[in-house]
């Protein structure tokens, strides 16, 4: 793979632009590939592209199109493990969480979109009428750092399924799995131009997508500041904007449930992908009762995390992914204790073990106020905050006291109990008792946590727009 090209109309070409960027391995704090930054010239190239082969792609049968996901899922599953160690390299993801989690959930995109278009009705009959569902166009895809190739897959796999076509932006700092994943769909045979794919930074090539006038829509994923951002830029062409932005989930952990259990799962998910997840629950809600048990529990299931080299298959955590996201956090940990919470677990520096590396130390909280920095900014690395509540309506207050809506969790022994306590949480997803993954659920935000939702049947159809045609008979 050639890292100073981009991928445009089916081949890899040299952007405009000279500018370049290093990928730095956060495990070692090393440099070990380059970049050449796309400009505002590359994505018109782009855009251009994508919209002659909307043509061809918008015209394509149901039955081509699941053929494109199947060679693309065939060439994913032969390279998933070269997929997985790339980003291991490029933000730091333990090596076997990345192919267990970072490159399978990525393939299952690939996979749902493939099964929801199998089964989709893109006509049906209604009043006088019928109402088509039909691509909505030119797509301008934005996505992270922090699941580079999930938050890739989430998007592109179902607009390549509604016919759409793409232009792509992925996080600069690990655009490399993305690369790969270029390849595996030129392989496929997907037509040239239906996905292209621009490296650069946000206030160039990201602002050059959101704003272009040949890119129906965009789907953002990031934080709610650059989310604000990238809509102010579509709002002049009235494009469709999809967003996945920040969060500060809850984890209510009601009186009668098993609090050592819930309190050592609720450390566990905090601190999953070192805790760079816009939905993890970094917020947890104790019965006050709870306090002295509920510390024991999170000090002890600190000390089960092992953290090291990303590639040694027996490490669980690995660096943050980035300096800059190493000293944010770092800042972080430093206001909860000039704002008085109890430290736990874990405090501000690397582990003492660790003497290069983004390495953060996980960290637990307690006593923690809604008024405390920690307690409504989204950290985006390993640091829980404990707060405790003296009844179940507190607990939702709490809960729903942030401007965000992305995620939520209850944990109770009693099943209908937690099911009340969700529908009054104000949040796009609520997990119950540990439930698990489901890539058929639609996922997205309430309030500044975004707008649209990816997964599914949900996500396949922020792609497709509605045409009713009076008079039509099937």
């Amino acid at each position: 793979m050639d890292t100073s090209k981009i991928y445009i109309e089916g081949r890899w070409v040299e952007p405009a632009g000279t500018a370049r960027l290093g990928i730095v391995d956060p495990a070692t704090e090393e440099m070990f590939a380059e970049i050449r930054l796309g400009t505002a010239e590359d994505v018109n190239w782009a855009a251009a592209a994508a919209r002659r082969a909307f043509a061809i792609s918008s015209e394509t049968p149901v039955a081509e199109r699941l053929g494109w996901l199947e060679r693309i899922i065939a060439g994913f599953r032969s390279r998933l493990g070269d997929l997985a160690l790339m980003m291991t390299r490029e933000m730091g993801a333990p090596i076997t969480f990345a192919t267990e989690r970072q490159a399978t959930v990525a393939l299952y995109h690939f996979e749902e979109a493939a099964r929801v278009l199998a089964q989709y009705r893109f006509e049906e009959p209604m009043g006088a009428g019928i109402v088509r569902r039909e691509p909505i166009g030119v797509c301008g895809l934005i996505t992270p750092w922090n699941w580079p190739l999930n938050q890739v897959a989430s998007k592109l796999a179902p607009a390549l399924a509604a016919g759409c076509t793409v232009v792509l932006k992925p996080s600069e700092i690990a655009p490399l799995s993305a690369m790969m994943l270029a390849e595996i769909v030129d392989a496929a045979g997907v037509p040239a131009g239906v996905l292209n794919l621009v490296n650069g930074d946000g206030p160039t090539v990201g602002e050059a997508i959101a704003a272009h006038p040949e890119i129906d829509m965009v789907s953002f994923t990031g934080s709610t500041a650059a989310g604000i951002r990238v809509a102010k830029l579509a709002a002049d062409t009235v494009k469709r904007v999809a967003q996945e932005l920040g969060g500060k989930s809850a984890n209510i952990i009601l009186d009668d449930a098993d609090l050592d259990a819930a309190v050592t799962a609720g450390v566990h998910a905090c601190n999953t992908n070192g805790g760079q997840n816009c939905q993890s629950p970094t917020r947890m809600l104790i019965p006050r009762g709870g306090r002295e048990a509920a510390f024991a529990a999170a000090h002890r299931a600190i000390a089960t995390i092992r953290l090291g080299d990303p590639r040694d298959e027996a490490t669980t955590m690995g660096p943050l992914a980035s300096r800059a996201q190493f000293d944010k956090v770092q800042e972080l940990i430093r206001s909860g204790l000039d704002e008085g919470a109890t430290l736990v677990a874990g405090g501000p520096g690397r582990p003492a073990d660790l003497n290069r590396g983004f390495y953060v130390r996980p960290t637990v909280f307690g006593d923690v106020t809604p008024a405390m920095r920690i307690a409504w900014e989204e950290i985006f690395g390993p640091v829980l905050s404990i707060m405790s509540y003296d009844g179940e309506d507190e607990a939702i207050a709490i809960a729903n006291d942030t401007p965000f809506g992305l995620a939520g969790f209850v944990q109770s022994r009693d099943a209908a109990r937690a099911r009340r306590v969700a529908e009054r949480i104000r949040a796009g997803r609520v997990y119950l008792n540990g439930a698990a993954f489901d890539r058929s659920l639609p996922f997205g935000g309430y309030k500044q946590s975004g707008n649209g939702r990816e997964f599914g049947v949900f996500g396949f159809e922020e792609y497709l727009e509605v045409k009713a045609i009076l008079g039509a008979t099937g």
